[in-house]
């Protein structure tokens, strides 16, 4: 597994932060330096953090576990969605919904309720509604798929959360906290790292600064992913194998 080199970080533009009026105290230990009223981020950690974040999660594929890719600020969403998919995880790239994972007793029914709905429309069970209706049950599924679309098969709290943008997703990344769900993020000049167990100090403005370090993090998690299944698979496949043991009779 091999993260970009601090030159690779450097082309994406990861080492820009914000404005030195806006920095947070407690990125101090992650700035370079300012330029032109800006704080620059040092690389040499980042590149030291993003280690760590991908070992955490390609752990969490080998384990099967759940990772969910959480970014709904425009430049991101795109990114999330189809880095997400490519590595086979979840994600959230609206608004977070509150209490998706304080209150998961309620996100699951919100989650049965668009499986089902989307079932029953599938079997066409609904043609013989009128027009309205028809529409209106359109309108719900469209509403809970736009919102839980990627995480519709979710059956429990998350293992982990990847985050892009501390202080945009400060509900997602408090949530995780209060459940003992470790945060995986880029972390601007500007975010709070206690709310985050892996911060990767980064431009999380720039698309690709972003694309970068989101890439990263799925192919880690993909790689986890593979040497779960190919486990997975060769276990399924000795198991066939095995014949069942013979019982003799002594009669």
């Amino acid at each position: 597994m091999q993260v970009p080199s601090m030159q690779e970080l450097l082309e994406a533009g990861v080492h820009f932060g914000h404005q030195v009026r806006r920095w947070n105290p407690k990125m101090r230990p992650f700035i370079f330096g300012a330029r032109d009223g800006v704080h620059v981020i040092d690389l040499g950690q980042t590149v030291e953090k993003l280690q760590e974040a991908c070992e955490f999660v390609k752990k969490l594929g080998e384990e099967n576990k759940i990772l969910v890719f959480v970014g709904s600020k425009k430049q991101a969403r795109s990114i999330i969605m189809e880095e997400a998919a490519r590595a086979q995880a979840m994600y959230i790239a609206e608004r977070w919904i509150g209490g998706l994972i304080t209150n998961f007793e309620q996100t699951s029914r919100n989650l049965k309720k668009l499986r089902d709905l989307k079932a029953k429309k599938e079997a066409g069970e609904f043609k013989e509604r009128t027009k309205k209706e028809q529409l209106l049950i359109d309108r719900t599924i469209a509403k809970l798929t736009r919102f839980y679309g990627g995480v519709e098969d979710l059956e429990k709290i998350p293992d982990a959360l990847y985050v892009i943008d501390v202080r945009r997703e400060e509900n997602a990344c408090r949530e995780a906290v209060k459940k003992g769900v470790p945060v995986v993020a880029i972390c601007d000049t500007n975010a709070d790292l206690f709310l985050i167990t892996y911060p990767v100090p980064g431009n999380d403005d720039a698309i690709k600064a972003i694309k970068i370090v989101t890439a990263a993090i799925a192919d880690a998690y993909l790689e986890g992913r593979q040497k779960y299944q190919k486990k997975s698979d060769k276990e399924k496949i000795e198991l066939v194998g095995k014949k069942p043991r013979q019982v003799t009779s002594n009669k």
